[in-house]
């Protein structure tokens, strides 16, 4: 006899918010601040923003790193929890899937929130790549080449994305570009119009040289790119190669968070549902292509919800690099420029945080599903170091389809 379980119980995604995104330097907005301070600044922010929300309802935190050391370290999501002022009662721990580890946060937490074992789970994710530059401290086993388990290359993101260049050649640089063009004018259009402070969470800065300073924005974007401008910037992962710094996510200082309920729980309390999680799926690939990861990911949960990706009605893709975005795009038959995708624009010119990037994903498609009732479904995926995906589908409460009744029409 084969047993089916229960369907567990709906999980919404109740509010998200992040800090702006700094540059990785010296001289970067949050260079003096510490990363833990960044995840406590979005946890107090999700309470002020929430009130009806009791701080002892909340029964998980799950805060993601890629380097889990110095201020990135000590459990990070208990050590948040306790920083923001949450009960001592509350939980919390780490977590990493490197690029994928909000993302992970979140379907962890929801995970649990589905089959009973919590209500109420606030999740996110940091990265201070001025403090933890990309790959500091990692000991990668000696077998990974000695054993040829990987490629010498599969260990460096950028020639990885060479790599997809090489595999794909219609995936040309002029593609590339074009791609990261867009993506800023795109993100400009959104800060213009007001769709990206409103989850901005200020955060304080200190320096030792000027004092206290007040974060209000982010700080990485290029506007008024043009391909002409990025047609010869230097390819540092390889000569004459196709990635540059102006067709991938620049080095990210940041944090992200997001609340997280069953869908009763969140009625009781007087929250908001803004996305209703539908499915989630993670792959692995060959990492010396990571960047193909988000397309067996997608195509595995949109099997497990039967779904074809016909069904999305906007894509929220991570900007690792473009040759990763337009690889997802041209295996699922979308144009470079589809208006569905990244209405915000994306890591290109917001820039990615490795960790945080997820809960970033989502909250711009949140916002993006009360702009546009007339969408049902909406992914976020996104390539993950190391050869993965990862990959969620989510419903849109405000889907003009739905009866009062909350069933489809």
């Amino acid at each position: 006899m084969v047993h089916t379980p229960a369907p567990g119980r709906s999980v919404v995604f109740a509010d998200g918010v992040r800090t702006p995104f700094g540059k990785a330097r010296p001289d970067g907005i949050h260079a003096q601040t510490r990363a833990d301070d960044l995840v406590v600044a979005c946890l107090r922010e999700l309470l002020r923003r929430n009130p009806s929300l009791p701080p002892e309802r909340i029964e998980e935190v799950a805060v993601a790193a890629a380097t889990q050391s110095g201020d990135q370290g000590l459990v990070l999501g208990r050590s948040a929890a306790l920083l923001a002022g949450l009960p001592v009662t509350t939980p919390g721990y780490a977590i990493d899937r490197w690029c994928a580890g909000a993302m992970t946060a979140v379907t962890t937490s929801a995970a649990s929130i589905a089959v009973g074992a919590l209500d109420v789970a606030l999740a996110g994710g940091v990265e201070h790549m001025g403090h933890h530059p990309l790959g500091a401290g990692m000991d990668p086993n000696p077998r990974f080449l000695t054993e040829r388990i990987v490629s010498p290359d599969a260990l460096d993101m950028g020639k990885t994305a060479e790599a997809l260049h090489d595999r794909f050649p219609q995936l040309t640089k002029e593609r590339a570009d074009a791609f990261a063009v867009a993506s800023q004018e795109k993100f400009a259009k959104a800060v213009a119009n007001g769709q990206v402070e409103a989850d901005l969470v200020p955060v304080a800065s200190a320096s030792a040289e000027l004092g206290w300073g007040l974060a209000t924005a982010d700080e990485l974007a290029r506007p008024g790119t043009t391909v002409e401008g990025l047609a010869n910037l230097r390819t540092p992962f390889r000569p004459h190669g196709r990635v540059t710094a102006g067709n991938a996510s620049p080095l990210t200082d940041g944090a992200t968070a997001c609340v997280l309920a069953a869908e009763d729980v969140a009625a009781e309390l007087g929250l908001t549902p803004k996305m209703r999680m539908v499915g989630f799926g993670f792959a692995g690939v060959e990492p010396e292509v990571m960047g193909l990861g988000p397309v067996p990911s997608t195509e595995k949960v949109l099997q497990r919800t039967g779904l074809t990706i016909d069904d999305i009605g906007l894509f929220e893709l991570n900007e690792a690099f473009a040759v990763q975005v337009l690889s997802f795009l041209d295996h699922f038959g979308i144009a470079d420029d589809d208006p569905r995708v990244n209405l915000y624009g994306g890591a290109i010119a917001i820039g990615h945080p490795l960790a945080a990037s997820g809960v970033r994903l989502m909250t711009q498609l949140a916002r993006q599903f009360s702009e546009h009732p007339e969408v049902r479904y909406g992914l976020t995926a996104m390539c993950v170091g190391l050869g993965q995906g990862g990959s969620v589908v989510w419903e849109n409460p405000a889907w003009e389809g739905f009866t009062h009744e909350g069933t489809a029409a």
